[in-house]
C-alpha cells in the first residue's frame, strides 16, 4: 500500500531513501499500472524518449518499454538504481531537482510514486526545461483504499506497535490525504506558465491480497524498514491477525490517479556548469 504522504513529504529525504533496502521485495510485491492508463499517456507522446523519474526498480518503466518507448531513468536511491540497470535500463543518480540535464530533451516525462518525494516548484521547472515542444508530463500514483473494517484493525496494530511513525499507513480516507500534494503539485505547474492546464486522470481497479502477499509487502512501505527486527516482527504478526481474522483474503481498491499537462513553449534546458549528468560506474 503506498504511504500515506506527509504534508511535505520531499523534506523527509530519509524516508524518500529508505526504498531501496531491498528492492527484489519492492519489485516482486508492488502493485503494478493499469494497462489502460499506460495507452492514454503514451496516446499523447510525439516522440519515444521518456525521462523516469524515481525509476526505482524499473516498474514504472516497463510498460513504456514494452509499447516502444526508449527510457532514461533518474534515480536517487544506488541500490534501486543497480536493480533497474540489471533488468537493462539505462539509470542516472541524482536528485531530480540537481540532476543534469546535460542537454538532452525529451518527449515524455513520467513518475510513478515519486512525485511527492521532489519540491514541487524545482520539479516543475525541471521538467519545463526538459520536455520538448508538445512534450507530455505525466505524474501518476496508486492509491489504496482497504476495507474499513480492516484498515481499522490495522490502523490499531500501527498504534500500538508503530506509534512513531508520522502517517497513518491505512487510513480511512487515502484519497483525502494525497489532496494537498496534488494542489501543491498542479498549482506549480500552473506557474511556470511552461504548460497547457493540467488535468486529472482517475482509474480505479481491484486486487484481492492472500495474508502472505500483503505482509511480504509492508517491509517495503515508506520508512519500514527503519524499524528494528523486533518491531517489525510484532507489526507483521499483529497485520497478519487482522487478515487472519477478517478471512484470510481481501479486496483492495486502488485508484491510480494522474495529472497530465502538456508541453507548450520551447524547452530551456542548458547544461550546469561543470556539473555532468552522474551515473554510478
Amino acid at each position: 500500500m503506498p504511504t500515506q504522504p506527509r504534508a511535505r513529504p520531499h523534506q523527509a529525504l530519509q524516508i524518500a531513501q529508505s526504498f531501496g533496502a531491498d528492492p527484489e521485495r519492492y519489485d516482486q510485491t508492488r502493485p503494478r499500472y493499469p494497462q489502460p492508463l499506460i495507452d492514454h499517456i503514451a496516446s499523447g507522446a510525439r516522440g519515444r524518449a521518456v525521462l523516469d523519474v524515481g525509476i526505482g526498480t524499473g516498474i514504472s518503466a516497463r510498460p513504456f518499454r514494452d509499447a516502444g518507448f526508449e527510457v532514461l531513468g533518474v534515480e536517487v536511491d544506488p541500490r534501486m538504481a543497480a536493480f533497474a540497470r540489471a533488468d537493462g535500463f539505462d539509470v542516472e543518480i541524482a536528485r531530480f531537482e540537481e540532476w543534469s540535464c546535460a542537454g538532452r530533451t525529451f518527449d515524455l516525462l513520467v513518475a510513478g510514486m515519486t512525485w511527492h518525494w521532489i519540491e514541487p516548484t524545482a520539479g516543475a521547472n525541471r521538467a519545463a526545461e526538459v520536455l520538448r515542444p508538445g512534450g507530455r508530463l505525466a505524474l501518476f500514483w496508486n492509491i489504496a483504499k482497504l476495507p474499513s473494517a480492516l484498515a481499522q484493525a490495522f490502523s490499531d496494530v500501527y498504534r500500538r506497535v508503530v506509534p512513531e511513525l508520522p502517517y497513518n499507513p491505512a487510513p480511512a480516507d487515502p484519497l483525502a490525504g494525497y489532496q494537498p500534494i496534488l494542489i501543491a503539485t498542479t498549482e506549480a505547474i500552473r506557474a511556470t506558465n511552461a504548460f497547457e492546464i493540467p488535468r486529472r486522470h482517475d482509474l480505479e481497479w481491484e486486487h484481492t491480497y492472500t495474508r502472505d502477499q500483503w505482509l511480504a509487502q509492508v517491509p517495503t512501505f515508506g520508512g519500514h524498514s527503519r524499524l528494528s527486527p523486533t518491531q517489525l516482527a510484532e507489526l507483521l504478526d499483529g497485520l497478519g491477525a487482522a487478515i487472519t481474522t477478517g478471512g484470510g483474503t481481501f479486496p483492495v481498491t486502488y485508484t491510480t490517479l494522474t495529472i497530465i499537462a502538456d508541453r507548450r513553449s520551447l524547452p530551456g534546458c542548458r547544461p550546469s556548469a561543470g556539473s555532468a549528468a552522474s551515473a554510478a560506474s
